[in-house]
């Protein structure tokens, strides 16, 4: 059995005042289902609470008016201690100006701000392509994250850097199909990434827990961990067991109206506590699955 993570016990959510789907930017978005604002914050508040039961804490940002997608906090920038954050570089313009808060946000909380790209120039990061798991920092490339940007990941900050190519439509970053667990265990869908992906996947998960089709398209891989609680929108039988197995105690949670946007409880929270230690490099290193 693993370790418990090392991280996951801080968040950074965005209170969903002006959450809506004003454009379409993956296959779960559609203009003519608007989420319900009741619910949607009933939801987000239920979830915010959650967390802080299960022993974690919780930072709240407001959202900005213009930016109906800003809840999916994962996205604001890559945080790490000892106070750095990568902001996010989105694929999508609309989402960018999101940054100009995030921005603000992490530099008066601490955080030495950086950037692989500006107003569209330079490579796409969109940091819900990214995760602490093991020996190095592990980010999925291919629909909104460029692998050019991987290269400045690791160079900033002297880290290893695990590329995973995805390829698969539905699941757009990596915090859909691969969810670390503990140390050694993390939900995955392999579909999600090309055979070199898949092939990779092996020698950076020692204990696998691999998703279904219907568990991947429910959100199962899009939870959280916080302390000895795992935080869901959905889980089958057969994950239920696996999980309190491993001594977790499964909490499952109604996250249905923020699913019409294409993001879950692993989208709306954004760890502040992500450690590097482990993935240092001098002069940092990537390895791609080509």
């Amino acid at each position: 059995m693993g370790q418990p993570l090392g991280w996951g016990r801080r968040y950074l959510m965005v209170r969903p005042d002006h959450f809506r789907i004003d454009y379409v930017i993956n296959p779960y978005m559609s203009t003519q289902d608007q989420p319900d604002p009741v619910r949607t914050m009933a939801q987000w508040e239920s979830l915010r609470q959650a967390i802080i039961d299960a022993g974690g804490e919780v930072e709240v940002l407001a959202q900005r008016p213009d930016s109906p997608d800003m809840v999916y906090a994962m996205n604001l920038g890559l945080a790490v201690e000892p106070g750095r954050v990568m902001l996010s570089h989105m694929r999508f313009e609309p989402r960018r100006q999101e940054s100009i808060d995030a921005s603000a946000w992490f530099g008066s909380n601490g955080f030495a701000v950086s950037r692989t790209g500006m107003d569209g120039v330079g490579p796409t990061f969109e940091s819900g392509d990214a995760f602490v798991f093991g020996d190095s920092l592990v980010v999925g490339y291919g629909p909104r994250t460029d692998a050019e940007a991987l290269k400045h990941l690791a160079t900033e900050w002297g880290v290893r850097v695990r590329g995973l190519r995805i390829t698969h439509e539905g699941m757009y970053h990596l915090d859909l199909p691969f969810c670390p667990v503990d140390s050694t265990h993390a939900m995955i869908y392999p579909p999600a990434f090309d055979d070199a992906g898949r092939a990779a996947l092996a020698g950076i998960v020692p204990d696998p827990i691999v998703l279904t089709d219907e568990e991947a398209f429910a959100f199962s891989g899009n939870s959280i961990v916080v302390n000895e609680t795992i935080l869901m929108p959905a889980c089958s039988p057969r994950l239920r067991e696996i999980l309190t197995g491993l001594g977790l105690r499964v909490v499952v949670l109604d996250l249905s109206e923020f699913h019409k946007g294409g993001g879950s409880i692993r989208c709306l929270t954004n760890p502040l506590d992500f450690d590097l230690s482990a993935a240092a490099v001098p002069g940092g290193e990537v390895l791609l699955s080509v």
